[in-house]
């Protein structure tokens, strides 16, 4: 039966949304949530399934039962291996405590959100499991054709225009990716992935595999929001709808990481150029992208666009786990992407309570008001904490192997400055918790003037309800950490492994397992030391004597200021850093 499962999770989904549609109007107020919910859990059901079945050796499907013929791949298959169904199935666990948030949050629009999120879902899986890079850029267009509508879903000026920035930035990424599948097909003469391996391999330096990598990982890394691709990611969730966001920062911005990782890890396994640039060029973008992305999350107001920033951040220490190269980074990086999908999920659903409770997403409004939701306030400063890097759970231990590994790359560098990013994305939610829940920061500094706007949402929901799926994932990313880092490590060997034999019927080398040993938690401790510390400074300003506040308010202005300043919300300054960042590219390529 295990061979009949990798279409499964794919098909179920995209039939049942169909159903839904067609008899949206004609069903009870609660069928379309029921529907979805058993729809989301059956598919996840598949992909557990095939991430345990996929230990020794991955599962392949043929589409049409066009299997390969003396080595020369036609059809297009699933190549189901242990790191895509595992991934896989932690977002169908994502979407289902969604869909458990957002239970009676659309009774007005009938089925229509169900099936957009069943389509959503459809293309993600399909996504993680495909081995066709055409079929991949499939996928990629169905996630993004989802989540355009998800984006403007409320129809409010801001939310299209949100979602047409939104849809210009990743469509010009869609056509960067179509455009690198051209080169490669016109190279090489093959999309799946193990033929293109080989074709890679056969032309070592050739100026077209290096042009087809750009498009692509630029493409990617558009959907991954990274710098200085990123400016569309915090505009989307300022206005997506919270169950919306929480799929978006818990899933679909790791996934484009993820797919730059599969592609490296196969297409491009052989070509040294390719990884020279990855070691080099995406090792400080995702860097960058640490540092950015926390600064600018210290600068909101707004609950999501906060968050959003701090999405930023968090996925640049996954492309920087990627960019090592080293199976053990790889683990890190995928426990890190578990980890950071749970704890950021479980945030926007608490900010999406208190927008439904409270009538504000506003940090300087909501001021004191968080004071009578004193559940969601421990949960909101356990969430801080961890993104803070609490020594604790599966986060850290992502971050420990991350760090492990640059440091055995000669690289002891890169440990501090992702912890700088924890530091300030933890900072920025401890002092957004302080102001709400404690009554703290009467005198709000530089954040004061970030863009912010009214929002409301349904708000008849029980709090029990909407703040069980956040409590559990918290506590899933607390006592999940050494078995999530143990697998991982083993996920990752199977992902980097060069061999791919199994796809055209021979045997296959099982992964090297490495053991998952506890990391060290100096920078831990002094990253969530430093956040509680900035976070203290920045609620208390106004005790600062006269001369340390002018000092740190003109510090503020030109650090964060001119960051700030950068994300105009123009189209095409956005478009013009995406040319920015494919020039790195070029300039990587023509230096290696």
């Amino acid at each position: 039966m295990m061979h009949l499962l990798p279409p499964l999770p794919v098909a179920g989904p995209l039939a049942v949304a169909a159903l839904l549609l067609a008899t949206s109007r004609l069903l009870p107020a609660r069928v379309p949530d029921t529907v979805a919910l058993l729809t989301v859990l059956l598919a996840t059901a598949a992909c557990v399934a095939m991430a345990v079945g996929t230990a020794a050796t991955p599962l392949t499907y043929w589409f049409g039962g066009w299997t390969p013929r003396d080595g020369l791949v036609l059809g297009v298959g699933f190549v189901v291996d242990q790191p895509g169904a595992a991934l896989a199935a932690f977002i169908g666990l994502l979407f289902a405590a969604t869909l458990v948030f957002a239970w009676g949050y659309y009774d007005e629009v009938h089925a229509h959100f169900h099936v957009l999120m069943l389509l959503f879902l459809a293309g993600m899986i399909g996504f993680c499991l495909t081995h066709d890079l055409f079929n991949l850029f499939v996928w990629f267009e169905l996630i993004s054709v989802a989540a355009f509508a998800l984006t403007g879903y409320q129809l409010r000026q801001s939310a299209l225009e949100a979602a047409l920035n939104f849809t210009v930035v990743n469509t010009l990424g869609s056509y960067l990716m179509l455009a690198g599948i051209g080169l490669l097909y016109a190279r090489i003469g093959a999309l799946d992935f193990t033929g293109l391996g080989r074709g890679v391999a056969a032309h070592p330096g050739d100026v077209v595999v290096a042009a087809a990598f750009t498009l692509l990982a630029s493409g990617l890394l558009i959907k991954g929001a990274q710098v200085p691709f990123h400016f569309w990611l915090a505009d989307a969730h300022a206005v997506a709808p919270s169950p919306v966001s929480v799929v978006f920062s818990g899933a679909m911005v790791a996934l484009g990481v993820f797919g730059v990782g599969r592609l490296t890890w196969t297409v491009f396994a052989d070509s040294l150029p390719v990884h020279a640039v990855v070691h080099a060029l995406l090792l400080g973008l995702g860097c960058a992208s640490a540092v950015v992305g926390g600064l600018m999350a210290l600068a909101q107001r707004h609950l999501k666009r906060l968050l959003a920033f701090s999405t930023i951040s968090h996925t640049g220490i996954l492309l920087a786990g990627l960019a090592l190269l080293r199976q053990d980074a790889t683990a890190g990086m995928l426990a890190y992407l578990v980890g950071h999908g749970l704890v950021k999920a479980a945030l926007f659903m608490l900010a999406g309570i208190l927008l439904a409770l409270c009538g504000a997403i506003d940090e300087i409004t909501l001021r004191g008001q968080g004071r009578a939701l004193w559940p969601v306030g421990i949960a909101f400063g356990a969430g801080g904490l961890l993104l803070a890097g609490l020594p604790f759970g599966i986060l850290q231990h992502g971050l420990g192997l991350i760090d492990a590994a640059a440091h055995a790359e000669g690289r002891g560098w890169v440990g501090p400055v992702l912890t700088v990013g924890t530091a300030l994305t933890g900072a920025a939610v401890l002092r957004a918790g302080g102001r709400i829940f404690l009554n703290l920061g009467p005198d709000p500094g530089f954040e004061s003037r970030a863009p912010t706007e009214a929002d409301r949402e349904k708000a008849d929901r029980p709090l029990w309800l909407m703040l069980a799926p956040p409590a559990v994932m918290l506590l899933a990313a607390v006592v999940s950490g050494g078995p999530a880092a143990g697998f991982a490590m083993r996920a990752a060997g199977q992902a980097m492994q060069p061999d791919s034999a199994h796809i055209l019927g021979g045997p296959s080398l099982p992964p090297t397992p490495f053991p998952a040993e506890p990391p060290g938690t100096g920078l831990a401790w002094i990253s969530v030391a430093v956040a509680i510390a900035l976070a203290g400074l920045l609620l208390m300003r106004h005790r600062l004597p006269r001369r340390a506040l002018a000092l740190n308010d003109r510090v503020s202005d030109a650090v964060v200021g001119s960051m700030a300043r950068l994300h105009t919300g123009r189209i095409g300054d956005y478009v013009t850093w995406m040319v920015f960042g494919l020039a790195l590219f070029v300039v990587s390529f023509v230096l290696t």
